[in-house]
């Protein structure tokens, strides 16, 4: 079975087990979360398809947080030629890993 679930802006296809590196949630490592906008669920073979209508009101999504960190770091350089203009900053990005438990 899996699903399509949507957090953090994004969509992601889901199934038991799978680990996703998503936007940054709230809670500590080995809490349970849950995902309700689920936006379509199925079996395996694509048989037992539901589509919501954009959601699905019953379906949820069960997943563990596994760690919470921050990306690599991302250099941000603007410049100017001939006007002695520099500027450098950096950006690092949190993240938060879930492992899917139950769809």
């Amino acid at each position: 079975m899996f699903a399509v679930i949507q957090t953090g802006g994004k969509q992601y296809i889901v199934k038991e087990g799978d680990k996703l590196k998503i936007e940054k949630i709230e809670g500590e490592p080995s809490n349970e979360i849950t995902f309700d906008t689920v936006l379509l669920k199925t079996d395996e073979e694509g048989n037992d398809l539901v589509l919501g209508l954009p959601t699905i009101g019953d379906a949820q999504v069960k997943a563990t947080i596994v760690e919470q960190g921050r990306g690599k770091k991302i250099d941000i350089i603007k410049y100017k030629p001939k006007v002695r203009y520099r500027r450098k900053n950096g950006h690092r990005q949190p993240f938060t890993t879930v492992q899917i438990t139950s769809i």
